[in-house]
């Protein structure tokens, strides 16, 4: 797995940047190049990868199955998307750098919450 240091600059500046407006953004089931993401589930199994990085996981305390508040199937526009927050950096830098790398290396259109295009 790479490092966040190979990402786009708007995309570290994203993660840098430290403000609630900017510390949450979709990753759309549609690539650059306007293609449907496949398979149809994906946003459901990369959540549900995520799902251990959440509040209170660790020692038991929240709930016993369920999506992390951090990484959260939406549709947007009509679009399978899957919401980010960067605060699972501060549960697990590692899965952070994963989603990220996941939303780059498939070419997928990544814009922050309110709405600027990070790509």
């Amino acid at each position: 797995m790479s490092n966040l240091s190979d990402l786009p600059p708007a995309i570290r500046l994203l993660l840098e940047a430290g403000e609630p407006a900017c510390g949450q953004f979709l990753i759309h089931g549609v690539t650059r190049k306007g293609k449907a993401f496949r398979p149809s589930d994906w946003t459901d199994r990369l959540c549900g990868a995520l799902a251990p990085y959440r509040p209170g996981a660790h020692t038991d305390e929240g709930p016993p199955i369920g999506f992390s508040p951090y990484a959260r199937p939406v549709v947007f526009d009509g679009d399978k998307c899957v919401h980010i927050d960067v605060r699972l950096r501060d549960i697990e830098p590692v899965a952070l750098t994963f989603v990220l790398n996941f939303a780059r290396d498939n070419d997928l259109l990544t814009t922050a919450v309110n709405g600027q295009a990070l790509r």
